[in-house]
């Protein structure tokens, strides 16, 4: 099933996606990696605001190689998800809902989604192009120290991804093997 998602989002409209649907994203999303993520665990151990609100957000996994004139950004393919494992529970938490990436996620991170209402959604490996032409706009808003790592906005249109954990705790990696052996 295909499902056109703007950000923020709500559980409400999460709740709706199972593992293995597609979604079309559009809105504001930002990217972490681990660099970003690491600094957003001290701020919050601080007590310091985040660089964007979390609540309904959703966080792509990506460090953009630098745009080529005329282009909003360069190769904008997803990174490993599970690296950033050990942060997201706490982020779903207070509010993250959508996680984008790739690989699978630990069990802390599936509860977590599943508790709160939350969805990892899959972009396709090896397509940074094509996720580089959903990006609209990009503005760097925290952290530029961190060349390619740093929190970026990205505005986004019917960005193609695949519900690989849903909140009602299915999982793709799980799921998905399965039927193709039963089918054949």
């Amino acid at each position: 099933m295909e499902h056109k998602l703007t950000t923020p989002c709500t559980r409400e409209a999460l709740a709706a996606l199972r593992a293995g649907d597609t979604v079309l994203l559009s809105g504001a999303i930002y990217t972490a990696r681990d660099a970003a993520h690491k600094r957003m665990m001290e701020c919050l151990d601080k007590g310091e605001p985040l660089p964007f609100p979390l609540e309904g957000s959703a966080v792509y996994y990506v460090g953009p190689t630098p745009e080529k004139p005329g282009r909003v950004i360069g190769s904008a393919g997803p990174t490993t998800s599970g690296r950033m494992d050990p942060y997201s529970p706490r982020l779903i938490a207070l509010g993250l809902r959508v996680m984008i990436g790739k690989g699978a996620r630990d069990k802390a991170v599936k509860e977590a989604l599943q508790k709160e209402g939350g969805v990892y959604l899959a972009a396709l490996g090896g397509a940074g192009a094509l996720m580089a032409a959903c990006v609209k706009e990009l503005e760097v808003i925290a952290w530029p120290d961190l060349g390619c790592e740093a929190v970026r906005r990205l505005a986004v249109e019917d960005m193609p991804l695949t519900v690989v954990l849903d909140a009602a705790g299915g999982d793709l990696y799980e799921s998905g093997p399965a039927a193709y052996l039963a089918a054949r």
